[in-house]
């Protein structure tokens, strides 16, 4: 209102003044209608501006107020809403409701927050959103008094494509190369179980071995989360170059495959300790040292420190798991009507690791020790292939995954997609880009 008058007032004054210096009636009359015509533009502009201005001063009367608490040790839902405010009947509502629609039980201390809203900081608390993961959230709404209802959402999930590449440096090693180059730990990680398959990182680095990985990074709100999977590797072993590829089948089952869709997970890792030294190697003659003399020695000697964790180097079902006095504590597996694998001078086994348990790929099965002969704590590690003892560093193990001709040409397709998206992100590695990701992958 103040606007609107103080351009009557403007108006009546431009209005005197040009009056003033008019000559004739008619002059006069046309300057009355482009003052008319004046007034009503500035009119409508002030009105534009009381409308336009008029949300912010809504907006600074229901800013909402937000109190958020980081679940700690020891802390449980009661005691957490009980510190808000919430009777026992409320409390005892709301617990549930997060148990039967959004089967929500446990919180987790140091990962979970609770989020409390309100209209204002004086007013009472109108919505709690428990925050249970990274892509995971919990509304709880106060319809009506003393009925809270709740409401389990999945926060959107922007997946974005990096790619990192580096050489072996003088005197380093592959762990320390990637870190260099700038490759996250957990992805490193992730490279050596997949590589595990086809190269001894103790034995097969060598400087000026060049590689590249290629992998997922998922942000929420334009800030990242966390990284996802691997979609591509490169590495120029001492065997020559290894390419490996991530494929999601129609059927939503995922794998890795070399450049010609070919399984490139074999069924057997070569070393079960990632990064472990070797100490000994497979030899039909090795002088050995505590006995004195010379034997075969018909497996690979890892160096771990006792109580290093064992992992199984295939699935399979353990069909021993005893002690004597050579090996030590030893467990084995057989993994197919081909393949044996042996684990000795364990300092203890895993817990429900027992003889005709099936273990998976990777599952712990025992910790590293000195039991049996043994000069010091490490794994030592057979391979054995129809009943004969080979070098688990050089046999050759199958693949377990190969694709059909269907799914092939599907790979190849989407393998041209990520060799192009490599090429681009080279270039230019720091623009976006996103690829089409298998809804099915997720799940």
């Amino acid at each position: 209102m103040a606007l609107m008058k103080k351009a009557k007032i403007i108006i009546k004054k431009i209005n005197a003044c040009l009056v003033k210096s008019c000559k004739k009636a008619s002059d006069v009359n046309i300057l009355s209608r482009i003052i008319l015509y004046i007034a009503i533009c500035m009119v409508a502009v002030a009105v534009g501006v009381v409308c336009f201005y008029k949300p912010a001063r809504d907006a600074v009367f229901t800013h909402e107020h937000h109190t958020v608490v980081d679940v700690k040790s020891g802390d449980t839902l009661s005691k957490i809403l009980g510190g808000q405010g919430f009777s026992v009947r409320d409390i005892d509502t709301i617990s549930k409701n997060l148990k039967k629609d959004a089967e929500f039980t446990t919180l987790r201390a140091g990962r979970d927050k609770i989020d409390f809203v309100r209209e204002n900081e004086n007013a009472p608390i109108s919505k709690i959103i428990i925050e249970n993961g990274p892509w995971n959230k919990i509304e709880i709404d106060c319809g009506t008094p003393d009925t809270w209802q709740c409401q389990k959402m999945e926060i959107a999930r922007d997946t974005r494509i990096a790619f990192k590449s580096g050489e072996i440096a003088q005197g380093s090693s592959f762990y320390l190369s990637a870190m260099q180059a700038g490759i996250p730990e957990g992805i490193i990680l992730d490279v050596y179980d997949l590589l595990a398959f086809e190269m001894d990182f103790e034995r097969d680095i060598r400087a000026g071995q060049k590689f590249y990985v290629l992998y997922e990074e998922n942000f929420a709100s334009d800030k990242k989360v966390e990284n996802g999977h691997v979609l591509a590797i490169s590495f120029d072993a001492l065997r020559g170059n290894v390419k490996m590829y991530r494929f999601v089948k129609p059927d939503g089952k995922s794998g890795y495959y070399d450049e010609n869709g070919n399984g490139a997970i074999k069924s057997l890792k070569r070393t079960p300790i990632n990064n472990a030294k070797i100490t000994s190697s497979f030899s039909g003659k090795r002088k050995h040292p505590v006995l004195g003399f010379t034997r075969a020695h018909k497996g690979v000697d890892f160096r771990a420190p006792t109580g290093t964790p064992i992992p199984a180097a295939g699935a399979g079902r353990v069909i021993a798991r005893s002690f004597n006095r050579g090996h030590g504590n030893f467990v084995k597996i057989r993994h197919n009507g081909t393949f044996e694998t042996l684990y000795a001078h364990m300092s203890k086994f895993a817990k429900g690791v027992n003889v005709g348990t099936v273990v998976r790929q990777g599952q712990i099965i025992g910790y590293a020790g000195s039991t049996g002969i043994s000069t010091g704590p490490h794994l030592h590690y057979e391979v054995i292939k129809n009943g004969v003892h080979v070098n688990p560093m050089t046999v050759k193990l199958p693949a377990i995954d190969n694709l059909d001709a269907a799914n092939k040409k599907l790979f190849l397709e989407r393998k041209e997609l990520i060799d192009s998206t490599i090429n681009s992100l080279r270039d230019n590695p720091n623009q976006i880009v996103r690829l089409e990701v298998n809804e099915k992958a997720k799940k």
